[in-house]
């Protein structure tokens, strides 16, 4: 079973003035996906505490989930953070997320959250809203679980993935340009 790390970044919920709902949006939902929180933290919204926090689980889980820091406020460092120790951007992550809530929510192109690896470690940083972790964690699940089952196997190569796909449609499978 895939490990994971759930982060809440946050100011009031670290000094404890609020309640953190979004951390155990993101345990539910990946213990649905078969993916176990094995450790789980509330950090401020400081780089220094995010990237610390971040650097400490890296390696040693294959998936680390953040909710907050992402939006435009000053103190909304998250992606920045993250952006300085991730050595894979993963786009397309954030792109499916906004896209997805767009219509109900236009102002979703404000968030900036998004995904990359980092060693053996694939980093998914969310919006700090329950319902923003929600939907982030059932657009991009499918495509979550293929990465971490990825890192869990690094020797594991796409091709005979793409093997049979083009055995299914009848077609030639391309070469790995992975």
């Amino acid at each position: 079973m895939a490990r994971a790390a759930v982060f809440t970044i946050s100011d009031s919920r670290s000094a404890g003035i609020a309640a953190d709902e979004s951390g155990p949006v993101a345990v539910e939902l990946l213990a649905q996906m078969g993916i176990e929180t094995v450790h789980r933290a509330i950090v401020p919204d400081e780089r220094t505490a995010i990237a610390q926090t971040l650097h400490a689980w890296i390696n040693r889980v294959e998936l680390i989930v953040t909710a907050g820091g992402t939006g435009i406020a000053p103190r909304d460092v998250t992606p920045e953070a993250v952006a300085a120790i991730i050595e894979k951007p993963l786009p397309g992550f954030g792109e499916a997320m906004r896209l997805r809530v767009f219509d109900a929510m236009p102002l979703s192109i404000v968030s900036r959250g998004g995904a990359g690896i980092a060693g053996g470690t694939l980093i998914v940083y969310l919006p700090g809203s329950p319902s923003a972790v929600r939907d982030g964690l059932q657009v991009i699940g499918p495509a979550l679980r293929h990465v971490v089952k990825k890192l869990s196997r690094p020797g594991d190569d796409c091709a005979p993935d793409r093997a049979a796909a083009a055995r299914r449609t009848g077609q030639a499978a391309e070469p790995n340009s992975s």
